[in-house]
């Protein structure tokens, strides 16, 4: 017995290195199949948008003299510099790996750094063959990859990122002969799920999953636009997937499933503490593939954390992304400006102190009373010219919100004329990347601002004749108001082209802004000089000109603040929709563009106001006549 007993154990000593050579070999095999096929959002130019990082090979920061390995005491609490694989122990829990650059300032030093360390390594991702104690029969499979930095709202050093595949196989030889049940994406801290064969799947050679990970926060998609979040496990902000792109297959290494085997091959697998720099809250950097649910517990993850699918955001519309639009600006600048004050608290707090100081000092420094919506042509203060404008446009709120209505099917027409000469450019051959490119969009956008400067210039016109018949004491519906701009919509045709014109080519270089700011104001208030005193377009750019020096900083003051009511109204509604509701975001969208047309009287009600303040200051200097000039105005023609 005792001799079999040897023969015995001989034989299992020989058996189980068989077997788990044999299961690894399977495991590598079934790695190599599914391997993920990468799509990242390509960099043009060092530094420049797009993807700054690949995944990457970790060996490639072991033994680097750049990299350290801090505990968790704070200050100088460095354990070892350019430390190895096997210095990453599970026992040290909440040390950090720390690497060159600040995680709050980053600028561009981590992807400097990081093609530094990188030069000559391939890209690379970690399968993983995982089963879940509470799912027998059911494997999952894994690819693990690694960036050096996440360059979005949370910029943190390190960023693991992972994609999974479901199984119904109890073991990889089992699944070598079948296909996935279901795939899942990771997306911040949650996932989204798809079936094998779903049309949203992209694959290469019948079984790679394509991913497309977003620039900068490598939030895992399936295809390529831009994404909302508004939830932890979404990501709150805007990821954006949308090419060109560079197209990589990683190599894959594949830790055994194997624990022993594993610390074995992959010493670093069983690492306890962050990925790079202890931070606050979110710019922390992450903990490694071994600390999260899904490594001991895939199956259970997948099944209860995976949602069904990610909001794109609507590419263009009738009434624009509005909604989208700000909500995405939102984010990534109250997250700048987190991340900048974190940093350095102090001049964060004097900006906020002096924006308060400015509010309350504007704020209390006007006169806002009496409101005084007619007798249109005398001296108002800065805050009567918004009461007054409140006050007419709730009277008269029909009256106006037809008026405004226009303001809709214009941004259908520059939205379909912008996208038509964008794909006609396409079909014909016109190049649209490069310096032509940039000719081209500069193009587009000139025909667009002045449209919509056209199509607001009429709401202006029309606003001011209404409100000049109002004053006069007669009726007028929004359809004679335009009726009677239309009687001046040559020279004022003339004269919003000339100034759109001239503004764009201010706007081509960053030097000329303050001038293009400067000419805006200065014609601010060309649509009324036209409709209400029947000038010709150059006479009515000159007349605007000549009205606004009386005042050009209550005139900017009024305008800026009039039209930054109406531009962010409807968008700021839609992104707090966003946040506390489930409304389509197409529909979001819609409600913000309603939302700026029905804001835009406003803004044409502030600047006619302000229009005939100017006026009398004017005509008090220059004629010297009356206190208060007389109501009604002659119009020509």
């Amino acid at each position: 017995m005792r001799r079999l007993a040897l023969i015995l154990a001989a034989a299992g000593a020989l058996v189980v290195p068989a077997l788990a050579h044999a299961t690894l070999t399977d495991e590598q095999a079934l790695a190599a199949r599914f391997a993920p096929e990468v799509e990242l959002v390509a960099q043009a130019q060092e530094c420049g948008s797009g993807e700054s990082y690949e995944p990457i090979d970790v060996d490639a920061l072991f033994g680097q003299p750049t990299v350290a390995l801090r505990g968790p005491w704070g200050g100088a609490d460095i354990v070892e510099i350019a430390p190895t694989a096997r210095d990453l122990t599970a026992a040290r829990y909440e040390y950090h790996l720390d690497f060159p650059g600040s995680a709050l300032d980053p600028g561009c030093g981590y992807e400097k750094w990081s093609r530094l360390i990188t030069k000559g390594t391939a890209p690379t991702v970690y399968a993983h063959v995982a089963t879940d104690p509470a799912y027998p029969g059911k494997l999952a499979l894994q690819y693990w990859l690694y960036y050096v930095f996440n360059d979005w709202n949370n910029t943190h050093e390190g960023d693991w990122e992972m994609i999974q595949l479901d199984f119904d196989a109890a073991t990889a030889a089992e699944a070598l002969t079948r296909t996935p049940t279901r795939v899942g994406f990771s997306q911040h801290e949650g996932a989204e799920r798809a079936t094998w064969g779903d049309p949203k799947l992209q694959l290469v050679d019948g079984t790679h999953p394509v991913v497309h990970p977003a620039a900068g926060s490598h939030a895992n998609f399936y295809g390529e636009a831009l994404y909302l979040g508004s939830s932890a496990s979404e990501g709150v902000g805007c990821d954006d997937t949308r090419g060109p792109t560079l197209d990589l297959r990683p190599v894959v290494q594949t830790i055994p499933s194997d624990p022993t085997a594993a610390l074995k091959a992959f010493p670093w697998i069983g690492f306890g503490g962050r990925w790079g720099e202890l931070q606050r809250a979110f710019f922390n950097g992450p903990t490694g593939p071994n600390l999260k649910t899904q490594w001991t517990e895939p199956i259970t993850w997948s099944s209860q954390d995976w949602r069904a699918s990610s909001i794109a955001v609507p590419g263009g519309g009738a009434v624009g992304t509005g909604a989208t639009d700000f909500f995405c600006g939102a984010v990534a600048g109250g997250s700048n400006f987190l991340r900048r004050s974190i940093d350095n608290p102090l001049p964060a707090i004097l900006t906020l102190l002096a924006l308060a100081a400015l509010v309350v000092f504007a704020l209390t420094r006007t006169t806002w009373r009496p409101a005084a919506p007619f007798r249109l042509a005398r001296r108002r203060a800065w805050g009567q010219i918004l009461s007054a404008s409140f006050a007419m446009y709730r009277r008269r709120l029909w009256l106006f919100l037809g008026i405004g209505i226009l303001v809709l099917p214009i941004s259908v027409v520059v939205t379909v004329l912008q996208a038509g000469l964008i794909h006609a450019s396409s079909i014909f051959g016109v190049e649209t990347e490069a310096e032509r490119g940039g000719l081209l969009v500069w193009g587009v956008l000139t025909i667009g601002t002045a449209l919509t400067l056209v199509g607001l210039g009429f709401v202006m016109a029309a606003t001011a004749r209404a409100l000049a018949e109002l004053d006069a004491g007669r009726t007028i519906s929004p359809l004679r108001a335009y009726r009677m701009a239309i009687d001046a919509i040559r020279p004022l045709l003339g004269a919003l082209l000339i100034a759109s014109f001239a503004v764009s080519i201010c706007l081509t270089t960053v030097f000329l802004v303050p001038i293009a700011i400067w000419l805006a104001i200065r014609w601010a208030l060309l649509a009324p000089a036209v409709e209400l005193e029947g000038r010709p377009a150059i006479a009515a750019l000159r007349r605007s000109g000549r009205l606004v020096s009386h005042g050009w900083l209550k005139v900017a003051s009024i305008i800026v603040v009039g039209a930054t009511l109406a531009l962010i109204a409807g968008p700021f509604l839609g992104a707090l929709l966003i946040l506390v509701t489930s409304v389509p975001l197409v529909w979001l969208n819609v409600i913000s563009g309603l939302v700026y047309a029905v804001a835009m009287p406003f803004v044409a009600l502030a600047t006619v106001y302000v229009y005939f303040d100017m006026r009398v200051r004017d005509e008090l200097v220059y004629e010297h006549g009356p206190e208060q000039l007389p109501a009604e105005i002659e119009f020509s023609g």
